[in-house]
């Protein structure tokens, strides 16, 4: 089992920064890829960025260049640097765990981002 905290969700103007934190605990390996998802109003939940073994990183087009995920492995936690934010960045944004070589996934309660124009 992994549980999964996010923190760092808060309202900001266009243009502004915003630094997500998400602390993983229960059985972890840094073998195992963790992520950040965001979920709009009436939108489906789409992926942000994820981090793999030996740091590998992949992101969305709409965020290359903007956000940066990062990964402390002997403190179990996943960060997210978002710049330039747009207000399109709005949503609520979602940890994920998701074990190597299997199918589980484990998700944090998520952290609303909002981004004013």
């Amino acid at each position: 089992q992994v549980q999964l905290v996010e923190s760092g969700g808060d309202l900001v103007q266009a243009g502004g920064s915003l630094r997500l934190s998400c602390v993983a605990s229960g059985t972890i390996r840094s073998i195992d890829t963790m992520g950040w998802y965001r979920q709009a109003p009436g939108k489906q939940r789409e992926l942000v960025a994820a981090i793999r073994s030996g740091n590998s990183t992949n992101y969305a087009d709409s965020v290359k260049g903007r956000f940066t995920i990062s990964r402390d492995n002997a403190k179990n936690t996943v960060y997210l640097q978002m710049n330039s934010l747009k207000p399109e960045d709005t949503a609520v944004y979602y940890c994920n765990y998701h074990r190597a070589f299997s199918t589980f996934d484990y998700w944090g309660q998520g952290t609303q981002v909002t981004v004013s124009s």
